[in-house]
């Protein structure tokens, strides 16, 4: 595992950059054929299509490959603004003290990474954490709470920045606002097949169905949540530790990184405004479930993040400082 954080550090962005086009791209064509599946299991079950009484249009697969394109488009264009407003993310004021850091901090990051300025936004809540959104470098929103910024010190909240602006830097942004809009797309379709089951005739009848397509088909729409939420979480887990590594490129500071996720876990406050939806976007995952912080193969399968404890072990071993003690630690961080 050691070796997971330190060998993302010498690639060159711009293989980050392509490589996540290509899987951005893949993540797309998984969810269309996702909703193409879910269509045509509810044009089979409820509208009795491909059975000798039913119609020979698949209307609700045509209609579910509409609503996907539809949301692609949607995400790629206007997701982060819509992200933005379903967290209650507010601009900057300049005019208060800790908003004004927070942007010299974040205009810091920006030369350090490259990038063009983002916008920066900030959401009024207890809960420490912060996210990046958009589609490209050029249209990049960075957002945290005030939870953070009161938690964390400048050199800290330098670290959450130069995260989240490598996951602009290496395009993961436009990945996880397409993957929280799709999410949402599959959860809002599979809701709809679930309730229509109640009124359809095909519950009642089975109009010469085969059960071998019958129960598949019913599995689908019943899990299609589910997979949907497997996939954007088994996106999002390696993107952290990527992230990881390209702040400590940015900063040269993996201790300071390492602090503020330490802070963070002992907050241990979750951010009620965040949805399952979401999760995947923020530093840390903002519904602190007990899986986050278990290791296995299981907890990896059922969480979005990896770790906190594991992040901030590789980080410190990146610093030279692991299997010290707390206060070994601390006496070496203040000589440096």
């Amino acid at each position: 595992m050691a070796e997971r954080l330190d060998s993302h550090a010498p690639e060159d962005f711009r293989d980050r950059q392509a490589r996540n086009r290509w899987l951005s791209a893949w993540i797309i064509l998984l969810f269309l054929i996702l909703f193409l599946l879910v269509g045509l299991a509810v044009d089979y079950l409820y509208l009795d299509a491909f059975t000798p009484s039913g119609p020979a249009f698949p209307w609700a697969t045509v209609l579910a490959l509409g609503f996907a394109s539809a949301l692609s488009l949607t995400s790629y264009y206007h997701g982060s603004e819509l992200i933005l407003r379903s967290l209650g993310a507010e601009p900057l004021d300049i005019q208060i003290p800790e908003h004004r850091e927070l942007h010299n901090v974040v205009t810091e990051m920006a030369l350090a990474s490259g990038c063009p300025m983002p916008k920066v936004y900030v959401i009024f809540d207890p809960a420490p954490n912060a996210f990046a959104t958009g589609r490209d470098e050029f249209h990049a929103s960075v957002c945290v709470t005030t939870g953070l910024l009161t938690l964390l010190d400048r050199e800290e909240t330098q670290g959450v920045m130069a995260h989240e602006l490598g996951h602009v830097r290496n395009d993961d942004i436009l990945l996880m606002t397409l993957v929280s809009i799709l999410l949402g797309g599959i959860a809002l379709l599979s809701d709809w097949s679930q309730r229509s089951f109640n009124t359809s005739r095909s519950r009642r009848e089975s109009g010469g169905k085969s059960a071998a397509l019958v129960i598949p088909a019913v599995l689908l729409i019943l899990f299609a949540p589910l997979i949907s939420r497997l996939l954007a979480m088994a996106v999002s887990r390696q993107r952290e530790y990527l992230a990881d590594a390209t702040a400590v490129e940015y900063t040269r500071n993996p201790v300071g990184l390492a602090k503020a996720l330490q802070k963070i876990r002992g907050a241990a406050m979750p951010f009620s405004r965040a949805s399952r939806g979401t999760a995947h976007l923020f530093f840390v995952n903002p519904l602190r479930r007990r899986v986050d912080d278990r290791e296995g193969r299981l907890a990896d399968l059922l969480s979005t993040h990896p770790p906190i404890a594991r992040r901030i072990m590789l980080l410190y071993q990146m610093a030279g400082l692991q299997g010290m003690s707390k206060g070994q630690r601390d006496k070496e961080i203040k000589a440096q």
